[in-house]
Parts: structure tokens; sequence; C-alpha cells
């Protein structure tokens, strides 16, 4: 039987991005649907990017102006040197070709930044994905004026498979969990907040590191595929994680547990069809299984219906369920 640690979390995305504008200008177009599945480098807004394209080839102008400075100066000093070996010319004239040839090269490394920084605030006019995701609800229309102070952004992009799950369990649980993952992957699973509906079944990633003592709880987050998108994001789910599994495990249905002053019992039936009552130890209950720890034997048999009826000594017979009546009046909280 499985060892099952269970908590109460809620579902994370492991990315999520607002969209916003990096450069100031007219919004011209958007091209997702709201809801849409969208791939990383897919575009999504198109800012109009003519001012972002005349300061790019103004800035390739300057640098093509000076690129030719600096050829008729390489020419020049080509002419100078000869001249000055020969007497024609003085080093004064040399050193001044030679250092204007420096200032031109130094002023072409600035034309190349500024045709980077021209390239990148043109580029910031596409706005891309950043990653695979689904869009959220438009907050700009087209026609818009947009910039980098916009708060809201354009959209908001969620990441969704896969996906993550943040939950907690007692700090008394850390090292049964640390101890599976020592061993390897351990498997969780994810239900929905009623807890009967399995969603995904994923991996636990990890353990995070503090606890809450004000709680007496840790945190850990597991990963899911999500592949059927069961799984959204700020969503309630019931989450649980397998650290072990117990060999040649004694198991009842967990109807056939009762309680009293003293703890768990059940009715055991015994070999002349008379029931008497015995006190149980359980384990865990696990999906309408629980798990004995001590007070029953392998091969003996428990009443698991009807039992408001019973009391020690009682004759009983097998039935099928459909036909035990499984509440009294009086247990239903009317009068007899």
């Amino acid at each position: 039987m499985p060892i099952v640690m269970k908590g109460v979390g809620t579902v994370n995305a492991l990315n999520v991005a607002t969209i916003r504008s990096q450069v100031t200008g007219y919004l011209q177009s958007t091209s997702f649907q709201e809801g849409q599945t969208v791939k990383r480098g897919d575009v999504l807004a198109q800012i109009d990017p003519r001012i972002y394209q005349a300061r790019l080839e103004q800035a390739q102008a300057q640098l093509a102006k000076d690129a030719a400075l600096l050829e008729n100066q390489k020419t020049n000093l080509g002419r100078s040197e000869p001249l000055l070996k020969n007497g024609f010319a003085t080093d004064q004239q040399v050193a001044g070709q030679r250092a204007m040839i420096l200032q031109t090269e130094s002023a072409m490394k600035g034309d190349q930044a500024a045709i980077d920084y021209a390239q990148s605030e043109l580029d910031f006019a596409t706005l891309r994905a950043p990653f695979d995701g689904v869009t959220g609800i438009r907050r700009v229309d087209i026609g818009n004026i947009i910039n980098p102070g916009d708060v809201n952004g354009i959209v908001v992009l969620t990441q969704v498979q896969p996906i993550s799950v943040l939950f907690t369990l007692p700090t008394s649980d850390i090292a049964a969990v640390q101890a599976a993952l020592n061993r390897g992957p351990v498997t969780a699973t994810v239900y929905d907040q009623t807890g009967d509906t399995k969603l995904d079944e994923g991996t636990l990633r990890l353990i995070n590191n503090q606890a809450d003592p004000k709680s007496g709880t840790v945190q850990l987050k597991a990963v899911f595929p999500n592949a059927q998108r069961q799984l959204w994001a700020g969503s309630f789910v019931n989450a649980e994680v397998t650290t072990s599994v117990e060999k040649g495990a004694l198991t009842i249905p967990t109807n056939a547990l009762q309680l009293n002053d003293k703890g768990s019992f059940v009715y055991v039936v015994g070999p002349d069809y008379t029931v008497a009552t015995r006190m149980v130890k359980v384990g865990q209950r696990t999906r309408g299984v629980a798990l004995v720890a001590d007070g029953l034997k392998e091969g003996e048999t428990v009443v698991v219906q009807g039992q408001y009826r019973l009391k020690p000594g009682t004759l009983v017979a097998s039935s099928p369920p459909d036909q035990v009546p499984n509440t009294s009046t009086a247990s239903a909280g009317m009068l007899p």
C-alpha cells in the first residue's frame, strides 16, 4: 500500500510576464487573440517603428560619413610619410594626421554604439512572447500611446505547460519526504477541491528551505505536465505525495471504522457469525482504504455497513450493499 502524505495547495505558473513596452509610441497592431496559446518569439504587438527606424538610419549615416573621413585621412597619411623621410613634410604634420585618424576611429566606435542602441529601440517596437504560454485579457486597445511607465502593460502571458503546485505538509512529515527524495524521484498527484477527481500526476521538485514555525508546516513544490490543462494558476487543489510503499499491508475499507471514546474500532465477525468489537490502530486512510497497524489479522471478517444496528454478540449474515440500510431515523437526526 502506498504511504501518502496529503496537503492543500494552490496552482502556480512557472512563468508569468506582463508584456510592457520598453519604448514610447503609438500601438499600431496586436497579433494575438485573448486566451490564445503562443510560442516563444511569436509577435504579440507592434508599435509604430518609423521614429526608431529613422534614428537607426541616422546613426548608420553618421558611421558611413566617419568611415569615409577615416579613409581620406589614411590616404593623406600614406602620402605624408614618404615626404617626411625625404624632408618635405614635418613631424608635427604627420603626428597631427595620425592623431586625426585615432580620433576618427574613436568616433566610429561611438557611431557603432549609437547604431546598436537605435537597433535595440527598433527591436523593442516589436513585442514578442518571452516563453510559451497563454495570453490573458488585452488591456490596451490599438491606437493608444503606450510607454514603459504603463503598469498594466498590454497583456499578461502565463505559462501553463508545465505548471507547478505549492502545497503544505506538517513539519513532522519532512523527514519521510526528504528520505524519499534521497532515494530518487517522488511521485506527486493532484486532485480537485473535493479530493475525488484526479487532475494530473507529476514529480515533487523540492521542500522549501524554511518551515513556518507559527503554523508548524512547510511548503513543497511539485511540477506537473498539465497536458489536459486541468490545472489553472490560482486555483485550490489537494496534493498527495507518495513517500514509500508498504508491502504486505493489512487494509480494510474505511467504512468499517467506527469511533468511540477510546478511539477507532471495528465489528469483527466470529466463526459463529456473531460480532465483537475490536479496537484498532489505523496508520492512514486513503481513497476509501485504511491501513491497519494493529488490532486485526489477515483473513478476519469485519462489518462495513449497517453497524448502527449492532452490539457485541449480535448474529449477522452477509448481504449485498444495496440491501443494507446504513442509517436509521435516529442516526439521521430524526425521532425514532
